[in-house]
């Protein structure tokens, strides 16, 4: 089955962050984007913000720490203007800057152009002992 337009905007979206291809990850953006950050982790805030200018300070100070390369696609669903896709990706924040395994979801809204006008997203840390997660959600596109 191909992707929606707003999926394949999305993971274009994510591979261009997750790459610190900054040029390519503000371009994908509605000049009046809106974004909201969460956790249950207490060590991470989150937050809410409007704007390229403010999207592009928080996402290259976070996503600096992603590994490139290391995400991995889970599941994704969208159509034309709307896509949630969850996905793992290796990011330093585990003691000391160790690399750890990032767990996120990822819902974006396009405007007219095709551009990410909003982006929620919601993540946790993977625990590091072995047995502790569990990957029930994974669809492989099988």
């Amino acid at each position: 089955m191909p992707e929606s337009t707003a999926v394949s905007i999305a993971l274009a979206h994510v591979d261009a962050w997750t790459h610190h291809d900054w040029v390519r990850t503000r371009e994908m953006l509605a000049p009046n984007v809106h974004a909201s950050v969460t956790s249950t982790d207490p060590q991470f805030p989150g937050g809410d913000f409007t704007g390229v200018d403010t999207y592009m300070d928080r996402k290259t100070k976070a996503a600096r720490l992603v590994e490139p390369g290391s995400v991995q696609v889970l599941s994704t669903i969208g159509d034309e203007l709307n896509a949630l896709i969850f996905v793992t990706f290796r990011i330093g924040l585990g003691p000391g800057g160790t690399m750890v395994t990032m767990a996120r979801s990822c819902l974006y809204a396009l405007d007219e152009s095709g551009r990410i006008k909003e982006e929620r997203d919601a993540f946790f840390i993977l625990p590091t002992t072995p047995g502790r997660a569990s990957q029930e959600f994974v669809n492989d596109g099988n």
